[in-house]
C-alpha cells in the first residue's frame, strides 16, 4: 500500500510570522517535519504542501516534494482537509496515488517516527481507519459555566481520588493523524470508522501556536536532540568563548592573555589529521588569536565583523556545502553565522540565544574542552 504523508505548511502564519521556517534546535520546523517523516518505517513519499517560495525551498532540500498551494487553500480560513485533498489529489496526478495518508503538523518540533511507524502499520494492516497521537494526562479539567463559574468536567469535585486509583485520559497532542486514503475522501474529516490514538510521551507533545511556545521549544531542543555522531564535512570554530574561557589577563601596556585548552589542541591536531577543513572565523583582531591559529596549524580570520559573509566565501572558495558545516560559537555575534549551517554548534554556557539557535549544544563550556568535545563528535569511531 502506498503510504504518503502530507506536510501543510502555508506561509502566512500570523501568531508567529513565518513560523514554519523558524528554528528549533537549528532546524527550520517544516524541514523537522520532513525528517521525521523519512525517518518513520512504511512511509513511501513525503510532500509538503505550500504558498510559499522560501517554505518549498527549505522543504525541498529537506527531502519532500512540493505541491504548490492555491491562494484560496492558504488563508486564515482555511482547512486542513482542504489542503490534504488538493495535496492528494496533486499528487495522483503526477503518478502517487495514496492508499494511506499520514497528515503531520510542522508545528510539532518533536514529532516522534516511531510512533507514527505505527500508526501507519495499524491502517496498512487494517487494524484501524484513523489514527493519531494523544499523550496520558491524569489533569483536573474545568470550565467555566455561563455566569464565569467553575465547572468540573472530568472528576468530581467533592472526591479527589488519588492518582493511583484514577483512570488516566488521553490529550491529542496534534503531532499527526494517519489514515485510510478512501475513507478520508469520503469523509473528509481526520476522524472516521475504528479510530485508535497512539501513545507518545509528553516530551514529545509541544505544539507551537505562539512565541512563548517557541521559545520553550528552543530551550528543549538540545535535550531532544541525541548524541549521535555530527556527519559535518568541515569545522568553523569561534575563538574567544570557544578555544579559550572567554576571559582575559591585560597587562600595564594593554597586551591581553588567554586561556587555551591543551584537550582542544589534541583535538585540532586530531581532525587536521583526519582531513576535516577547519577555521577559526573570529571578530577579535588580537594577534592572539593569530598565534594561536598557527600553533593549531589552522586557517583564521580575524577581525571579522561580517562572520556570515565571511563563512559564506570561505565555504565557496573550499567547494564546501554550508549544509556540511559545523559551527561553534557562543554570543551573539555568532548568531548570523549559526543560521546558515547545517550544523550550528553551542558550548554549553553559550548566550541564551546562542543555545535557542543550536542544533547541537556541548556539554563542555569554552576553554575547557568544548573544541575537542565537538571534534570527537565529527570523526567517525
Amino acid at each position: 500500500m502506498t503510504t504518503v504523508a502530507i506536510i501543510p505548511a502555508r506561509g502566512g502564519s500570523k501568531q508567529v510570522p513565518r513560523k514554519n521556517v523558524q528554528r528549533v534546535g537549528g532546524v527550520p520546523l517544516v524541514a523537522r517535519a520532513v525528517h521525521a517523516a523519512l525517518a518513520a518505517d512504511g512511509i513511501d513519499v513525503v510532500a509538503v504542501s505550500t504558498d510559499d517560495e522560501e517554505i518549498a525551498a527549505v522543504a525541498a532540500a529537506a527531502g519532500a516534494r512540493i505541491v504548490r498551494r492555491p491562494a484560496e487553500l492558504a488563508g486564515d480560513l482555511a482547512t486542513s482537509e482542504s489542503a490534504i485533498l488538493h495535496a492528494m489529489d496533486s499528487l495522483a496526478a503526477e503518478g502517487v496515488d495514496a492508499e494511506v495518508v499520514a497528515f503531520l503538523q510542522a508545528t510539532s518540533p518533536f514529532l516522534p517516527s516511531d510512533a507514527l511507524a505505527e500508526a501507519v502499520a495499524r491502517v496498512r494492516t487494517g487494524r484501524a481507519d484513523s489514527v493519531f497521537s494523544a499523550h496520558e494526562t491524569y489533569g483536573f479539567l474545568w470550565r467555566r459555566d455561563a455566569d464565569g463559574a467553575a465547572d468540573a468536567v472530568n472528576h468530581d469535585a467533592a472526591r479527589r481520588p488519588r492518582r493511583q486509583d484514577r483512570e488516566p485520559h488521553y490529550l491529542e497532542t496534534g503531532a499527526f493523524y494517519v489514515f485510510s486514503a478512501a475513507g478520508f475522501r469520503e469523509s473528509r474529516h481526520r476522524f472516521f470508522g475504528r479510530t485508535e490514538f497512539v501513545e507518545v510521551s509528553e516530551w514529545t507533545a509541544i505544539e507551537i501556536d505562539d512565541e512563548q511556545q517557541l521559545r520553550i521549544a528552543r530551550a528543549l531542543a538540545a535535550l531532544h536532540e541525541p548524541r549521535h555522531p555530527i556527519p559535518a564535512k568541515a569545522v568553523v570554530t569561534d575563538f574567544d568563548g570557544v578555544h579559550t574561557d572567554d576571559t582575559a589577563i591585560v597587562d600595564a601596556d594593554g597586551g591581553e592573555r588567554v586561556r587555551v585548552s591543551r584537550e582542544d589542541g589534541m583535538g585540532v591536531a586530531l581532525l587536521r589529521r583526519a582531513g576535516v577543513p577547519m577555521l577559526i572565523l573570529s571578530t577579535e583582531a588580537n594577534p592572539v588569536v593569530r598565534a594561536r591559529a598557527e600553533k593549531l596549524r589552522v586557517p583564521v580570520l580575524h577581525g571579522i565583523d561580517d562572520k556570515e559573509r565571511a563563512l559564506r566565501d570561505w565555504a565557496q572558495e573550499s567547494g564546501i556545502d554550508l549544509a556540511d558545516v559545523a559551527y561553534l560559537g557562543n554570543d551573539v555575534n555568532d548568531l548570523p553565522a549559526l543560521r546558515i549551517v547545517g550544523w550550528p554548534v553551542a558550548v554549553a554556557n553559550a548566550h541564551p540565544l546562542v543555545l535557542a539557535e543550536a542544533r547541537v549544544v556541548l556539554r563542555r563550556t569554552g576553554g575547557n574542552g568544548a573544541v575537542r568535545e565537538l571534534v570527537e563528535r565529527v570523526l567517525p569511531g
